[in-house]
């Protein structure tokens, strides 16, 4: 068992260099600093390890580890190990319950021949190589936007067998949400630093509480999204919740406290949506009500079809039922959009599967977006 590979390590690296290749190259050509570009052995080393690690067990729980390719004097205010440790997946899942909290990672550079682990850290540059174990045999390959932003933005996934690299085209296709654009990250570095999407927070912690749930985003100061549910509204909201709306109005100087006032109010809203029914707010983040339950529109024809993408290199677009996505919530989000065009539906399943509903003018249909892949 010393001597076993993990056969989607030799598949990804190369392709995983060349993106960060690719990538960092542009960003040096513009004069921004950088973190150094992986080499396609290290990129497999990393990935091979990470891979055994998170199929281990240590004490009886799984490592969840973040690994991040970096010499020690790229981070800020390092913790370094006075003995670096061996990058292997036993030292890994020794290691994983010190580092298992957001935010830290575990700083693996060369030393000789081999790679090991010099210590732990919080900053990263941009364009830093990450993997995060996200659960067993499931591995996502990051990047970084820079030390001041806290967006990451998935490069590949990992799932035993299977690799999932992202499109980077998938935002520039027509029709594509501003939630999606948002989730691949690839626009203008000028605009990452100061960025932030109130949806993709949204659609994360819904994810996250593992309950699954259903969020729809309508236009504010209109009333015509209810006629798509049903009346009485159990838990409508008067006057409208607007903690969101407020802070994203007036960001305070102090940001640290901002955040995490930012933080505290997306997973309050975000929990609503684990009531029975749809979470309704508005473009500006007003929240309208919960636990609402989605009727089709009077004088409206049922929706019998959508249209299903996902930002994955090699995916085809394909039409199915919505129930066949996922039943009752799926099909009502998609009946929703369907009947409200100028909405958006956010729908997350309890096995982590999450969709974007819009409609498509180009298409003339619902446009199911799955991007799962991009919240990992």
């Amino acid at each position: 068992m010393d001597i076993a590979r993990y056969g989607g390590a030799s598949a990804a690296a190369p392709r995983l260099a060349a993106h960060f290749a690719r990538h960092i190259g542009a960003a040096q050509r513009d004069g921004r600093a950088t973190a150094p570009a992986p080499s396609v052995a290290a990129i497999e080393k990393i990935i091979d390890a990470a891979f055994w690690a998170s199929l281990r067990r240590e004490e009886g729980y799984m490592p969840r580890i973040s690994l991040a390719y970096l010499p020690p004097e790229q981070a800020r205010r390092p913790l370094l190990f006075e003995r670096p440790i061996p990058l292997a997946p036993a030292f890994l899942a020794r290691v994983a319950p010190a580092v298992e909290r957001a935010g830290i990672h575990l700083g693996v550079w060369d030393r000789g021949d081999e790679l090991h682990v010099w210590g732990t850290t919080r900053t990263i540059p941009m364009y830093c190589f990450v993997l995060e174990v996200s659960s067993a045999g499931l591995l996502v390959i990051k990047h970084h936007r820079g030390e001041e932003s806290g967006k990451y933005i998935n490069v590949a996934v990992l799932e035993g067998d299977r690799l999932m690299m992202i499109d980077e085209r998938a935002s520039s296709l027509p029709d594509c949400p501003p939630l999606l654009t948002s989730l691949l990250g690839f626009d203008a570095p000028a605009s990452w630093a100061d960025s932030v999407n109130v949806l993709v927070q949204l659609a994360a912690s819904m994810r996250a509480h593992g309950r699954g749930g259903a969020l729809l985003v309508v236009p504010s100061g209109t009333t015509t999204w209810r006629e798509s549910i049903v009346r009485p509204i159990l838990y409508s909201v008067q006057p409208y919740f607007s903690e969101l709306t407020d802070l994203m109005n007036n960001p305070a100087t102090e940001r640290h406290g901002w955040q995490e006032a930012f933080a505290r109010a997306v997973d309050a809203v975000a929990g609503l949506t684990a009531v029975d029914g749809a979470t309704v707010i508005t473009d500006r983040y007003e929240l309208l009500a919960f636990g609402a339950k989605i009727g089709r529109r009077e004088g409206s024809s049922r929706i019998e079809s959508v249209v299903v993408t996902e930002p994955i290199e090699g995916s085809i677009a394909t039409t199915m039922n919505p129930s066949e996505m996922g039943g009752t919530r799926h099909f009502s989000a998609a009946q929703f959009v369907h009947d409200q065009r100028d909405a958006v539906a956010l729908v997350a399943s309890q096995d982590g599967h999450f969709t974007v509903f819009a409609w498509s003018p180009c298409e003339s249909t619902v446009h199911a977006h799955r991007v799962e892949a991009l919240l990992l």
